[in-house]
């Protein structure tokens, strides 16, 4: 891929998280979405940076912050809203909403509310792997908060010790939902807390899509010559609140309006014009196309069904010798 093709990539997925994002927040304002939304706008260079460089039979898992990295994994935009609605034309039937999204076609595996709950997944996902000879990366996307969790150092431990092919993601985005990073956890390197199990990291600039794609090229080929697990450290930032819920008392606005001076969709645009990657009329282009996606889906969403109340025990097993 020529750097011209590189940068069209990238900025159209950024472009499609972004414009997806928003809507989603106003969506959500109208109670189209219910639930809980945590939304990703700040940090999209993070995953169009990383998922870039992953083979189709590859896997991903991610966090309840997982709508952009399942859009670009594969998962159709229609069937994201459609999840997000309710609505049983969703990738998980409508019952997951926005913190389950779910597709095995595209090998992503979720979308997992619990904190750190898709660390010990993709540790498994990982060991069969090698069990079965299978040449796979295993990316596995997770908070900084998740380090404060025993399954981060389980996972980890077990990685290392079975050399498993798993690509330990950390979006350290500086909060656990309410709480600074600084009065949470007395080592905030996260790479000194990888390399405690023997694991190489490396610390990227998770404003710079760019940056963001070499560092994870460098670790898929690691993890992929069967050299054992790799850890990368994006340090990023969110720009709206944990979530639609929260009333955001723990951060001064004057923080987030500095790092909204780093925006990697406005500012990896204006590079791309700069160094004649893009012309002007590409950007329009791309967001037009991004627009018209996200119409179509939102459309799609709507149109979609409710699943009917007799089919929601479809599904939920009962051990055998319960029933009357």
């Amino acid at each position: 891929m020529t750097d011209q093709e590189l940068a069209r990539a990238l900025l159209s997925d950024m472009v499609r998280v972004r414009l997806m994002e928003e809507k989603c927040a106003e969506l959500y304002s109208a109670a189209k979405i219910r639930g809980f939304l945590h939304l990703y706008v700040g940090e999209e260079a993070v995953a169009a940076g990383s998922l870039r460089v992953l083979e189709p039979e590859d896997a991903v898992v991610a966090t309840y912050r997982d709508h952009a990295h399942a859009l670009l994994r594969g998962v159709p935009m229609p069937k994201i809203m459609a999840e997000m609605f309710g609505k049983q034309e969703g990738c998980s039937r409508g019952r997951g909403g926005s913190m389950h999204l779910f597709d095995a076609d595209v090998r992503f595996y979720g979308g997992n509310a619990i904190v750190a709950g898709g660390l010990p997944l993709a540790v498994g996902l990982a060991l069969a792997d090698k069990q079965l000879g299978r040449n796979r990366v295993t990316a596995c996307y997770f908070g900084e908060g998740a380090v404060a969790e025993g399954a981060f150092h389980e996972s980890l431990n077990l990685a290392e010790l079975w050399q498993l092919p798993v690509l330990f993601c950390c979006e350290n985005n500086l909060y656990a939902m309410g709480t600074s990073i600084a009065v949470e956890q007395s080592q905030t390197d996260m790479t000194a807390k990888a390399a405690s199990y023997r694991i190489p990291a490396l610390a990227v600039d998770g404003m710079d899509v760019l940056a963001c794609h070499a560092a994870a090229q460098e670790g898929a080929y690691h993890v992929r010559s069967g050299a054992g697990p790799f850890f990368l450290e994006f340090l990023t930032y969110r720009f709206r609140p944990h979530s639609m819920f929260d009333p955001e008392l723990y951060r001064e606005k004057s923080e987030v309006e500095h790092w909204k001076e780093r925006d990697p969709v406005r500012t990896f645009t204006e590079r791309c014009l700069a160094e004649g990657l893009l012309t002007d009329d590409d950007v329009a282009s791309m967001r037009a196309a991004a627009e018209t996606e996200l119409a179509e889906a939102v459309d799609y969403a709507e149109a979609g069904t409710w699943e009917d109340v007799s089919d929601l025990t479809r599904d939920v097993l009962t051990p055998a010798g319960s029933r009357p």
